[in-house]
C-alpha cells in the first residue's frame, strides 16, 4: 500500500467550490491558467505557497456548492497530494475520484494539526501525526485504481488497452 508524507495546509468547514475556484476564472482556457486563483476568496496567497506533495486538512462539508469539475482539477494542478477532511460533499467526492484526486475522510485530524505540520498517510490504513495514528476507511479497490491511473478516463483507457 502507498505511503507518503506531506506538509499540511489547514482549512475550515464548508469550503465550497466557489472558494476552490471562483466562477469568474472558469472562463480561462486551461486549468494551468486557473490554478493561480485557487482558494483566492479565502486566502489569495495560498495558491502561490502550495508546493508539490502538500496536503490539505479541512473541516466538514469540503467541496460543497456547485458540481464544477474544475475544483478537484485545480487542487491537483496546485500539487496537492490529497485532501483529508471531516466530510465531503457527495458530488465533489466523486468528481475528485474521477479526476484522480485522493480524498480521505477522518473526523479527528483537523482538530489536532497545525498549518505547516508534516503528516504521513498510509493509504487505506491511517494518517500519522506527531506519533499518533488516526485510522481511515479503506476505499474500494476500483476507486483506488481510478486514482492511481490519474482519473476515470485514464483508468478506462488503460483497462481497454488504449494506453
Amino acid at each position: 500500500m502507498e505511503t507518503f508524507t506531506g506538509r499540511v495546509w489547514v482549512l475550515g468547514d464548508d469550503i465550497d467550490t466557489d472558494i476552490i475556484i471562483p466562477t469568474e476564472y472558469l472562463a480561462l482556457k486551461t486549468i494551468e491558467d486557473m490554478k493561480q486563483y485557487g482558494f483566492s476568496p479565502l486566502r489569495p496567497e495560498l495558491a502561490g505557497q502550495i508546493k508539490e506533495g502538500d496536503i490539505i486538512v479541512a473541516g466538514k462539508n469540503f467541496g460543497c456548492g456547485s458540481s464544477r469539475e474544475q475544483a478537484p482539477e485545480i487542487i491537483k494542478a496546485l500539487g496537492i497530494r490529497c485532501v483529508i477532511a471531516k466530510s465531503y460533499a457527495r458530488i465533489f467526492f466523486r468528481n475528485s475520484i474521477n479526476n484522480g484526486l485522493l480524498l480521505i475522510e477522518q473526523p479527528d485530524l483537523r482538530d489536532a494539526v497545525s498549518e505547516g505540520d508534516e503528516i504521513t498517510v498510509e493509504v487505506n490504513h491511517f494518517v500519522k501525526h506527531q506519533g499518533k495514528e488516526y485510522p481511515i476507511a479503506s476505499l474500494p479497490e476500483n476507486l483506488v485504481d481510478i486514482i492511481n491511473a490519474g482519473g476515470l478516463v485514464k483508468a478506462m483507457r488503460k483497462l481497454n488497452g488504449l494506453d
